[in-house]
């Protein structure tokens, strides 16, 4: 299971939704997607600009974790 911890880094970099979806350049409805995890995918494009907003890994935003109901 893939875990987004976006809304963890943007508390850390102190920056709302709304500032973040205008920098990257995509609609706070498909970054509140995001941010809930309900995205199917994400493109790398997308995921770059994050991380250049944020000034973060990849690996700081998403996050693997077993699901119980697949072992």
């Amino acid at each position: 299971m893939i875990t987004v911890n976006l809304d963890v880094m943007l508390a850390r970099r102190k920056m709302s939704s709304g500032e973040l979806a205008e920098k990257i350049g995509i609609t706070q409805a498909n970054l509140s997607i995001l941010k809930t995890g309900k995205a199917k995918a994400v493109r790398f494009s997308t995921l770059e600009a994050i991380c250049r907003a944020l000034d973060c890994q990849p690996g700081d935003i998403l996050e693997f974790t077993e699901d119980e109901r697949h072992e």
